[in-house]
């Protein structure tokens, strides 16, 4: 009868078992190809890895959401590569009973490199960390974006519908679309000039429709100017509209009347921004009685004589409706509303300033001066005969401005010259 440890071992080397598994001295022995390649592989991986989380951490200076992305995805692919390889070795290669020297060091940098695995598993758990907080954070500002834009929204429609409200054009964070800015006066100036001269091209067509001696009517305005062309004489009519319209413009009231006027730096800009984008029409159709609608009424009055308008309508009727309050809706009355609405935010925007923005008027027969005035017609130059004459203002056209230490020139029609070949 055989020892109890002898039967066992017999027993398994009958069934084709080994005691113990085999040495990886002699794994490696049996194919160390395979083994190289494995370690080759190995450090391949980590150096893709090490290159990998290089490109995350440039990717959040500056913040780039897209790069963060994609380099994260790279290191994970990088971190399976490597799981794998280690689940492979493990599988193919046991631990092994006794160990050499080399092995105790391939061992011990395989340790070091599984250490700093983790070290990578943990940083990139941060980023994406931080990447879901970014996220968050863009996700609040959009937000924030969005609802500020819609208060904008809603702020510039109160103001349109507020219309020349002193006490209500202001909005509640007292916000300015606009900069209040010489340029911004200046491109008002030159809209102020632009709608006179608009203004004087329907008017000098009804005169003539009903029959007006159009040569005796420029005369009338200003009966000592010499016109290089006859054509110029259209200035005679737009400087008549513009002496009236700017009647009482260096006065804060503007010679209207109000019980109720708000004279405040801030009152003047908040009308003129409630203004400048809304309809002159819309405006009147919201408060006829406003400070506005007593002004169109006023300037209507005065541009327009009632022997002008009896021969343009052949009756009062448009007038005598202005008069009681009224605003008609005909073409003529909507195309003077446009040239009273561009002089009215002018006179707004001059009172806005500290301190205000001043007028100046040229009087006919002034000498020109380069500073203060500019011609309106560029091509005109001296008579022969008058070589030691300077030239000499036959019409205001536009008057001129001081702001600031600035000065906008006076538009002017030069008398006695002629037209340059």
């Amino acid at each position: 009868m055989l020892p109890t440890g002898a039967k066992d071992t017999q027993l398994r080397e009958s069934n084709n078992q080994k005691v113990h598994p085999q040495p990886m001295e002699e794994a490696m022995n049996q194919n160390p190809d395979a083994m190289e390649t494995i370690i080759s592989r190995i450090f391949t991986n980590i150096s893709s890895l090490k290159s990998a989380y290089i490109q995350l951490q440039s990717a959040h200076t500056p913040y780039d959401p897209d790069k963060i992305q994609t380099t994260d995805k790279m290191v994970i692919s990088e971190l399976k590569n490597l799981s794998e390889l280690k689940h492979f070795y493990r599988e193919n290669y046991p631990k092994p009973v006794c160990v050499s020297p080399q092995d105790s060091r391939l061992a011990a940098e395989i340790q070091e490199q599984q250490s700093l695995l983790k070290t990578y598993e943990v940083m990139v758990k941060k980023f994406q960390s931080e990447i879901q907080n970014k996220d968050s954070e863009i996700h609040q500002l959009q937000q924030q974006i969005e609802e500020a834009s819609q208060k904008r929204t809603k702020l510039e429609k109160n103001l349109k519908l507020r219309g020349l409200s002193t006490k209500e054009s202001e909005d509640e964070n007292g916000f300015f679309p606009v900069d209040l800015t010489p340029d911004l006066f200046t491109s008002a100036v030159e809209a102020a000039s632009k709608a006179i001269h608009d203004f004087s091209k329907p008017l000098i067509n009804m005169m003539k429709a009903a029959g007006w001696d159009l040569d005796a009517a420029a005369n009338s305005i200003e009966p000592n100017v010499v016109y290089a062309k006859r054509a110029h004489k259209k200035y005679a009519f737009e400087s008549y509209i513009c002496q009236r319209m700017f009647s009482g413009f260096e006065l804060e009231s503007f010679s209207v009347k109000s019980d109720n006027l708000t004279i405040t730096k801030e009152s003047f800009f908040h009308q003129f921004l409630a203004s400048r984008e809304t309809d002159p029409l819309d405006m009147l159709g919201q408060n006829p009685d406003s400070i506005f609608g007593k002004f169109c009424r006023s300037k209507y009055l005065v541009v327009v004589h009632p022997k002008m308008e009896a021969s343009f309508f052949g009756n009062l009727d448009q007038r005598n409706y202005v008069m009681g309050g009224g605003h008609p809706r005909t073409a003529f009355y909507q195309a003077f509303l446009k040239l009273a609405k561009s002089i009215w935010l002018l006179h707004r925007l001059a009172f806005s300033f500290e301190p205000n923005a001043k007028v100046f008027q040229v009087k006919v027969g002034s000498e020109f001066s380069e500073v203060y005035m500019e011609s309106v017609v560029k091509n005109l130059i001296m008579d022969e005969n008058d070589d030691d004459e300077k030239p000499n203002v036959g019409l205001m056209v536009m008057p001129g401005f001081w702001i600031g230490g600035s000065v906008i020139q006076s538009k002017v029609y030069l008398s006695n010259m002629k037209v340059a070949e």
